[in-house]
């Protein structure tokens, strides 16, 4: 009788020893880092669960663990195994269980694409085009529907005008998203920060609305260069519109040009009338000629107390100001017409 005791308890220490030994193995296993030397995108398609996960990371090499060894993990030891299609990004070090981590939690890799200020929507439209992380669907009709409905009563006069009335800026999406829905939420930060900013803005400013502080800010935006001085011009503006000045600057001549413009203003241009050529109208053009960011739009809503009246370039990226006109000119003279 003792020696059957004895040998039962033997059995039963063999199997908890073999057990824990199972145990360990298995936890070595699946806590192993992957096999990558460098970062990897890995995605899950829709439909599929746990295990075949796991055989899609064998298939592509990132992987060795046994196929019985990561059903026994998935079964008794992994938690939540109930993964979530889309793209992750797997780096050098995680193991399957980080990995599992991300696929249960969704934590998908998010791409980027920057919209950068001074562009026009054109423009624009074609950086989405090339960016092959996205689903483009852009045409007239979906351009023409973006900004609808979003309940903003100083944006309702521009439903026909989508020139500028996006916010520019870096926007993070997961693969296979719609570029429509990047342009969306870009609309929608450029609605709430020019509105937010609109009600913290400079008193006395010569803007009757949010949408003209957006006009402005694209023509600072095209004007500016070196960032420290958009405050600076944004105050030449101010001042100009206050005395009723023409702001006579090119950017809004050449985008009244359009796809025409060669690379070379002339006198015919500047005297050409159109919408936007601000050496022949008073006051703001109709429509924002850029995307602006949120400096830009900043600098309108908030310019330099300045007596300046004038600027020209020095032909660094950076400007001259002048309060008078004999000392713009002289100005001209020493920074445009000797080169």
């Amino acid at each position: 009788m003792k020696r059957l005791i004895v040998v039962l308890i033997s059995l039963v220490l063999l199997a908890v020893i073999g057990a824990a030994s199972g145990v360990i193995y298995v936890s070595e296993k699946v806590t192993t880092p992957l096999k990558l030397e460098t970062e990897m995108l890995f995605t899950i398609d829709k439909g599929s669960n746990a295990y075949r996960t796991v055989k899609h990371l064998r298939k592509t090499g990132m992987s060795d663990v046994p196929p019985f060894i990561a059903k026994v993990w998935l079964k008794f030891f992994a938690g939540s195994t109930s993964v979530k299609s889309g793209t992750y990004m797997l780096r050098p070090g995680q193991s399957m269980v980080d990995a599992f981590a991300l696929f249960t939690q969704g934590e998908e890799h998010l791409f980027a694409v920057s919209l950068v200020e001074g562009l026009t929507l054109k423009q624009w439209v074609e950086t989405l085009r090339q960016n092959s992380d996205l689903v483009f669907d852009l045409d007239e009709e979906v351009l023409g529907q973006l900004t609808q409905d979003n309940g903003v009563e100083w944006c309702c006069n521009i439903m026909q005008q989508t020139e500028g009335v996006y916010l520019a800026d870096t926007y993070f999406f997961t693969l296979g998203t719609k570029a429509s829905e990047v342009l969306k939420r870009a609309h929608r930060a450029l609605v709430d920060f020019v509105s937010s900013e609109w009600e913290e803005r400079a008193i006395d400013l010569p803007l009757a609305s949010p949408y003209e502080a957006l006009i402005l800010a694209s023509i600072i935006e095209k004007e500016t260069a070196v960032p420290e001085e958009r405050d600076m011009i944004a105050g030449v503006f101010v001042n100009r519109l206050n005395k009723n000045m023409r702001l006579q600057t090119d950017p809004t001549v050449i985008y009244g040009i359009g796809p025409s413009f060669d690379g070379n203003i002339t006198r015919k241009h500047l005297r050409t009338a159109t919408p936007y050529n601000t050496y022949v109208i008073k006051g703001l053009p109709p429509t924002p000629i850029a995307m602006a960011g949120k400096a830009a739009i900043k600098a309108a809503l908030h310019p330099l107390a300045t007596d300046a009246l004038y600027f020209v370039a020095r032909g660094d990226g950076s400007h001259q100001f002048s309060s008078t006109l004999a000392d713009h000119n002289a100005a001209v003279r020493k920074y445009q017409l000797k080169r």
